[in-house]
């Protein structure tokens, strides 16, 4: 790692992401269920049973957003983290930083969203701890979230266990919540209607393990969105994986908004999409499950996994050429969840 200071691309969740993770935290805190660096850590337990356990943070600004807030964030993105690993969740922990002065109703406001959260997502919020820094010191509210759940029995997601010839189904269009919470900061002269896609992904995953059982790896879409998402994959498995450009699910409004900021919606934030691997014969009936579901009416075979170029993304392009697709390289959109 070749930065002496923190900055703002450590936490965009694309290289500079990476090499904060391997070079401090991995370093440290080495061990085998931590080194699978999935988007938990799956346990077990004495007597056999496997549990799933994932952490995250939240301080998006703005903390309320078409589509959502960052009390319905915290709540889904945890849930969502415990759901790639094939796990059910049922148990949250919060723990708030609040800054000196900030108005009791908007915390309401903010904790009422959680309880709605976990309501639909069909888990409790058991235990939380709250701290108050002085004016200035947290931006009004940070707000981290842990949760568990318990993974079936039989049910193993691995990147490992990936092969060549199996496919890629996304559940639905890119770029929603990182354009949505972009526009809502009110910086860019940009009018669009753009939601954010933050949901429970735990029916969707529900839905795919029982028409498509065989189902190898799945990771949610969040910071450096899909073309991140498939780069880890590729890494991981050792194989390449080959996207479609033209299969790829955007909105026209998304779309636009991208064009007119210069960033590809690949590497734009998901708060309710994710990417996962089937066996080839599975992913026509794991597609039908998906768009059965409404917030998988979108969704879409996106590619395939290959031999060659080992550890690599590659997108064939609609104009028929082929271009590489790196890990995300600085941050386009800062504290977007």
């Amino acid at each position: 790692m070749l930065d002496d200071h923190v900055t703002l691309a450590h936490g965009a969740g694309g290289k500079a992401s990476a090499a904060l993770l391997d070079a401090v935290f991995v370093q440290a805190f080495r061990n085998p269920a931590l080194e699978s660096l999935g988007d938990g850590a799956v346990l077990t337990l004495p007597g056999g049973q496997r549990l799933a356990m994932s952490t995250d943070s939240f301080v998006v600004q703005p903390r309320r957003f078409p589509g959502g807030s960052v009390g319905a964030l915290a709540v889904h993105g945890t849930c969502n983290d415990l759901a790639m690993t094939g796990a059910v969740p049922a148990w949250i922990s919060a723990a708030f930083v609040l800054e000196e002065g900030f108005p009791i109703a908007e915390l309401k406001e903010i904790v009422a969203d959680m309880a709605t959260a976990a309501a639909n997502c069909g888990v409790q919020i058991v235990t939380g701890d709250t701290k108050v820094v002085p004016t200035g010191a947290a931006d009004g509210l940070f707000v981290t979230t842990t949760g568990a759940g318990v993974i079936p029995s039989g049910r193993t997601l691995s990147a490992d266990s990936v092969r060549v010839g199996d496919k890629l189904l996304l559940s639905g269009t890119m770029g929603d919540h990182g354009m949505a919470v972009m526009l809502a900061r009110g910086d860019l002269a940009i009018d669009a209607d753009i939601r954010s896609d933050t949901a429970s992904l735990g029916p969707l995953v529900e839905l795919l393990m029982a028409a498509a059982p065989s189902t190898r790896w799945m990771r949610d879409a969040t910071r450096g969105g899909v073309g991140t998402v498939c780069n880890e994959l590729a890494q991981a498995c050792g194989f390449g994986v080959l996207l479609d450009e033209r299969r790829l699910p955007v909105q026209p409004t998304v779309t636009g908004a991208c064009e007119l900021l210069g960033i590809d919606p690949l590497y734009v934030a998901n708060e309710g999409k994710f990417v996962a691997v089937v066996a080839a014969e599975e992913a026509e009936p794991g597609l039908r499950a998906l768009r059965s579901h409404p917030l998988g009416a979108e969704a879409a075979e996106v590619g395939e996994i290959v031999a060659e170029p080992a550890e690599s993304v590659v997108l064939r392009t609609g104009f028929g050429g082929t271009r590489i697709v790196d890990m995300l390289v600085g941050d386009p959109l800062p504290r977007i969840c």
